[in-house]
């Protein structure tokens, strides 16, 4: 892709810095900064650089292949697209809901999912930052240097991570890229002896999970100028509710709050989402910018994820959660939570609410002998709507009588958060680095706004409409035998 920053840097006299590639998340982006000659920082934005087209790869696909084929955009939140994607053909095959047990144990994958995932993120790649501080030796703000510094706290983030894997290996038949969820249900039940073993270590999980948001907590009060302050902007929230209004990372109904907190949306259907949010591309990136059609794409943008759905609900259903949720609420005072760096508590609460979810769901009987699958009366469209680890996740598909997909639209989370996380470099940027001689410590700052939001930019690169696109030719010694550059209008340029 060619960089249309790069070419207004160079026409406007300014110095481009870019951060390629941004460290510690799940895919390839870059932050580019161009700064004037005093060190004042002009603009400022994310970029996603790889482009891998999955809404093209499933044309043609058989609708049964699907849930399969969509999880391979991720080996981190693979369960999340697999169970979107089933929900969705549940749909297209008139088979929803899917059967009680059917549900119940993909739920209990799901939330194994999303227990795993925020404690990969938060004690293997946002730890170090948090705890060694944004300024500490690269050499030492990393994963082994919190086993070396902290290892009591290495071991709890490993051993949830772990708890979690097990919990999807038991439901989907592999830790990555399972096949348990089907279009209609599920092909396995949970065994006895699998549950027997969960069950065994579901009180410790309990006391990790507890032991988790009072980290995130201590942290926050430990020096509130800075989580209060760093990247903070004020934002619109979206997420799934459960029709009750709690806490719902399975199913529900999509709901959007203002900057202050008021409801701008409630108990919107996932199947019209349509009519809720519209997507845009920018020439600059791969990933698209959803926004919420009634307020346009200057005002009507949001942000997702942990920090969104703890607020976005009313209550949580799991004592512990709910109690570790109000303590984060009286944090604000009464008003939205905003801070960038509050996604880590907030994503903590939801590892305890996940623990507690598990532990009642493994004590249902019907995931060891109910029902299912079930079939109904084909559709020919199905939209599946779940809350991935990092936020709302949209799965939208047409079957043609042939059984074969006609089209295909995927909306993840961090394609959600990208309004805001480029908001949140800018804020950064502004903050630490504008005015001042550009180090490694500053740089870090504007990653440290970015993993806040625990992108997944490898899920995120779909495009919209027609792509900027750069092709050259290397021959074998690395040379350059032909280049050809297509604009985002489609026009070409041979260099």
């Amino acid at each position: 892709m060619t960089d249309a920053l790069e070419t207004a840097a160079n026409a406007a006299g300014l110095r481009r810095v870019a951060i390629d590639p941004v460290s510690r998340v799940e895919g390839h982006g870059k932050v580019t900064i161009l700064l004037d000659d005093a060190n004042r920082v002009q603009q400022v934005r994310l970029h996603i650089v790889e482009f891998r087209g999955f809404e093209k790869f499933i044309e043609g696909r058989p609708y049964w292949e699907v849930p399969v084929m969509v999880q391979r955009l991720c080996g981190i939140c693979p369960v999340s697209h697999h169970l979107a994607a089933s929900k969705a053909m549940d749909r297209v095959i008139g088979a929803h809901p899917a059967p009680p047990a059917a549900t119940k144990i993909r739920r209990l994958m799901h939330y194994g999912q999303v227990l795993q995932s925020h404690a990969l993120h938060f004690f293997h790649l946002s730890s170090p930052d948090l705890l060694f501080g944004f300024d500490s030796e690269v050499q030492q703000r990393n994963i082994v240097g919190v086993i070396a510094k902290h290892p009591d706290i290495a071991k709890k983030g490993v051993l949830l991570r772990k708890f979690g894997q097990e919990v999807i290996r038991i439901t989907a038949g592999k830790r990555v890229h399972g096949t348990g969820s089907i279009p209609g249900g599920m092909n396995r039940h949970v065994s006895r002896e699998d549950r027997d073993m969960l069950q065994r270590d579901i009180a410790q999980t309990l006391a990790w999970a507890e032991d988790a948001v009072a980290i995130a907590k201590q942290l926050h009060a430990a020096n509130r100028e800075l989580y209060d302050a760093f990247g903070t902007f004020r934002s619109k929230m979206l997420s799934l509710v459960r029709p009750d209004g709690a806490l719902e990372l399975y199913d529900g109904v999509l709901r959007a709050r203002d900057e202050g907190g008021a409801i701008l949306v409630d108990g919107a259907a996932d199947q019209g989402y349509r009519g809720l949010i519209e997507e845009e591309t920018k020439p600059w990136t791969y990933m698209k910018f959803p926004h919420l059609r009634a307020l346009g794409r200057e005002a009507g943008w949001y942000r997702v994820g942990p920090l969104a759905r703890v607020q976005n609900c009313d209550f949580i259903a799991t004592p512990r959660a709910e109690a570790a949720r109000r303590e984060f609420l009286a944090w604000g005072g009464g008003a939205p939570v905003h801070a960038t760096l509050a996604y880590h508590w907030a994503r903590m609460i939801e590892v305890l609410h996940c623990a507690e979810v598990i532990a009642e769901l493994l004590a249902d009987p019907e995931i060891l002998g109910g029902e299912l699958t079930s079939t109904g009366t084909r559709t020919g469209h199905g939209v599946g709507i779940i809350e991935a680890p990092r936020g709302t996740l949209i799965h939208d598909y047409d079957v043609g009588e042939d059984d074969l997909v006609t089209r295909c639209n995927l909306i993840v989370s961090t394609t959600h958060n990208n309004q805001a996380m480029n908001e949140a470099v800018r804020q950064v940027a502004r903050q630490y680095l504008d005015g001042q001689e550009v180090t490694e410590g500053l740089l870090n700052r504007i990653e440290v706004a970015i993993r806040a939001y625990d992108p997944c930019l490898s899920c995120a690169t779909h495009a919209l409409g027609r792509m900027p696109l750069d092709v050259t030719l290397l021959d074998a010694a690395g040379g350059v035998l032909d280049q050809v550059l297509k604009s985002a209008d489609g026009s070409l340029l041979r260099a």
